[in-house]
C-alpha cells in the first residue's frame, strides 16, 4: 500500500462522512471504494462504487461510521486528497480536493496528474 506511517491517505470531511455513512446504511454495503480511471477530456476520472467487501490491498479510511476504501492503483493519485460533500441549488455531490492534480477540465469531471499518470 502507498502511504506515510502515521498519516491518513485521505481526509473525509464531516459532511462527506455523514453522507457516506447514510449511503452505507441504506444500501447495506461495506464501504465506498474510490479510484481513478483513464477517461474524460483531462485524462483521468474519479470512480466511486459502494461495495460489499474490501480488497486485500485497499487502503481503508474510516470516520464516524463512514468507510472509504482506496483502490490499490489509485492510492498514489489520491494521497493527501480531501473528500467533501457539497449541496447546492443545481447539484449536490462529492467533491475531491486533490493536491496531486495539475490540471482539470472546465466541468470538473476529469483531472490530470501530470507525469504520474
Amino acid at each position: 500500500m502507498f502511504g506515510i506511517s502515521g498519516k491518513q491517505a485521505l481526509k473525509i470531511t464531516d459532511k462527506a462522512a455523514r453522507h457516506i455513512a447514510m449511503l452505507m446504511e441504506s444500501s447495506g454495503k461495506h464501504g465506498l471504494r474510490v479510484g481513478v480511471k483513464k477517461g474524460g477530456c483531462a485524462g483521468m476520472e474519479y470512480t466511486m462504487d459502494l461495495v460489499d467487501e474490501h480488497g486485500d490491498n485497499d487502503e481503508i479510511v474510516e470516520k464516524d461510521g463512514a468507510r472509504v476504501l482506496i483502490a490499490p492503483m489509485a492510492q498514489m493519485f489520491l494521497f493527501g486528497t480531501e473528500i467533501d460533500y457539497e449541496t447546492g441549488l443545481l447539484e449536490s455531490g462529492f467533491k475531491f480536493k486533490n493536491p496531486n492534480v495539475v490540471d482539470a477540465c472546465g466541468c470538473g469531471e476529469s483531472v490530470n496528474f501530470g507525469d504520474a499518470a
